[in-house]
């Protein structure tokens, strides 16, 4: 999709926040010394070259739906009208059990959990060769479900899951499972930008596996959690003690009324609370951080529509066990945040299906709250902030033939 575009147009549409059109890569060393940036190395995707679909419960276009969300001022949105009202949702693979504040009539009538799956890659194919797509990706950027805590007899092998499918279980199956079932099996690599289970389960990895498809999650880190993993290692680094972390948030959209619901909000909040175990380290200074509070609230307030405000409270301790407080407010807004994030998940893991990457990207760990890791062997997720970035930096060092270093920049 190409937009014609006004010098004032250019000025607004500049992609701040997104690491693949701003971002530099040091490479090489001293005197070869150079910083690039991203598609200066590797063959990142033009953004001339995509287009877009999707699904949704509501039937309005991507016109209808910008002025609905009043995220921008209307004459930001006017001057691409056109090409938005030509973004018309399919309908949605939706159970309303699974987001109850959710009342869309745009969705599909489906037997079983199989059906919906059939449903998808039929729409997956089907958009493919309508808009001549040489390349699909596939990024759930829809509403937090109920929480689906894992089930070993379903989650834990491609086969168990396919015939949980087949069996309509639609208490271990959720809609954005069938999402990612679809889009791997049609060789559409796939990003959870929810806290949703959906990917972060071994059926799903062996079938990225089987299928030779990336994935990556889960849920997007655009406001608070960037904040707290940026700055929870100022605090381990210093050698500070902590006693508790107090998060809370305000915010009025449409996820924020998801989120109202309790069984929708545990699942955020236990993707939201996963980030401070891995900093501070009880096991490595138990003096330090054995022993904290660690609480995460999110309220709907609609006032404030995608205008997202968290409060942070930090009760740390220094010398002599002497008690600190550190206060955190951001006020922010939520999509802006989040645009280049999809963005660059897009891009980013449709490179690594190019480069021949599967399976879990943990590269992409830098872009989200709760990355997925392999827990059945004990491995540890990354969620300190810098070394996320060293990850995803040294990742596209090495698909541009370059090597790895943890040389500071």
């Amino acid at each position: 999709m190409k937009l014609n575009q006004s010098v004032a147009e250019l000025r607004l549409s500049k992609p701040i926040g997104s690491m693949t059109q701003y971002d530099k890569v040091r490479v090489g060393n001293g005197a070869e010394k150079q910083y690039l940036h991203y598609a200066d190395i590797v063959p990142i995707a033009s953004l001339n070259d995509i287009v877009f679909g999707c699904w949704d419960v509501y039937p309005q276009n991507a016109y209808q739906a910008a002025v609905y969300a009043e995220v921008l001022k209307r004459e930001d949105i006017d001057p691409v009208r056109e090409e938005l009202e030509q973004i018309v949702p399919m309908a949605a693979a939706f159970d309303k059990n699974y987001a109850k504040r959710l009342d869309g009539d745009n969705v599909k009538k489906c037997s079983t959990r199989w059906d919906m799956v059939e449903q998808l890659r039929e729409d997956i194919r089907q958009f493919k060769a309508a808009r001549q797509c040489d390349r699909v990706v596939v990024l759930w950027a829809a509403s937090t479900e109920i929480y689906v805590p894992i089930n070993e007899q379903v989650h834990y092998s491609l086969s168990a899951l396919e015939s949980a499918m087949k069996a309509d279980d639609r208490e271990h199956i959720a809609p954005s499972m069938c999402y990612a079932y679809a889009a791997l099996t049609e060789g559409c690599p796939f990003v959870m930008g929810a806290p949703n289970t959906t990917v972060d389960i071994p059926a799903m990895w062996e079938l990225a596996e089987k299928t030779k498809m990336p994935i990556a999650g889960k849920d997007f880190k655009t406001g608070q959690t960037l904040v707290k993993s940026g700055f929870a290692p100022i605090i381990g680094t210093r050698c500070l003690g902590l006693e508790g972390w107090f998060s809370t948030n305000i915010l009025g959209n449409r996820d924020g009324l998801v989120l109202d619901v309790p069984e929708n909000f545990r699942t955020k909040e236990v993707s939201k609370l996963s980030t401070l175990e891995t900093i501070l380290k009880a096991d490595v200074q138990p003096d330090l951080y054995s022993d904290y509070y660690h609480k995460v609230r999110i309220n709907y307030y609609p006032p404030r529509n995608d205008n997202k405000e968290s409060w942070d409270n930090i009760d740390i301790r220094g010398w002599m066990n002497y008690p600190m407080q550190i206060k955190i407010n951001f006020l922010c807004r939520d999509s802006i945040l989040a645009a280049p994030v999809c963005l660059d998940l897009c891009l980013l893991i449709d490179l690594a299906a190019r480069a021949g990457r599967f399976g879990t990207q943990r590269f992409l760990s830098f872009f989200l709250k709760s990355p997925m890791h392999d827990y059945t062997k004990g491995e540890e997720a990354v969620n300190h902030l810098y070394q996320q970035h060293t990850m995803l930096k040294n990742a596209i060092r090495e698909m541009g033939g370059y090597e790895a270093d943890e040389e500071i920049d």
